[in-house]
């Protein structure tokens, strides 16, 4: 990929942060499991997080809170490394529906490594080094629901 300059590339990201906003809601209101519908809730808000994170670096630049924010290394369990892409379909098992995330949240984090070595600010740095970081734990999450929900299952 290749961009004119550092506002293409966060429209670029605004734009992909809405469709994931967009993915969960949507997928949450066809939902029937109260479980599956407050997950894919909660990341719908953290979605709408990064839009607003990147919207407000957009017109203000490098806030205090972004500033201060602090990097650490988020584990990688790897579940996503074996798991085919999916497409959702209302009332799919949980599982599943978790797997089709952990796949999502895997490519979320992708991209912005990948747009994290297009910006050649050390603003635009630090605003993707913390987007990789919130999509590394997001995966994390799920990762760790999944495996809590198939030790259930006896799994």
């Amino acid at each position: 990929m290749k961009f004119e300059n550092l506002e293409a590339i966060i429209d670029f990201a605004i734009e992909k942060e809405i469709e994931a906003a967009e993915f969960y809601e949507e997928a949450g209101t066809e939902e029937f499991f109260s479980g599956a519908k407050e997950m894919l809730k909660e990341f719908s808000k953290e979605e709408r997080k990064h839009e607003a994170l990147l919207e407000k670096f957009k017109t203000q630049g490098l806030d205090q809170s972004l500033s201060e924010y602090k990097l650490k290394w988020i584990k990688d369990i790897k579940r996503g490394d074996y798991l085919v892409d999916m497409k959702y379909e209302k009332g799919m098992a949980y599982n599943d529906l978790l797997l089709l995330a952990i796949k999502r949240e895997e490519k979320a984090l992708k991209l912005y490594n990948d747009l994290l070595k297009e910006v050649e600010t050390d603003a635009g740095k630090k605003l993707f080094q913390v987007l990789c970081q919130e999509e590394a734990k997001h995966k994390l999450k799920l990762e760790t629901l999944y495996d809590d929900y198939m030790a259930e299952m006896g799994d």
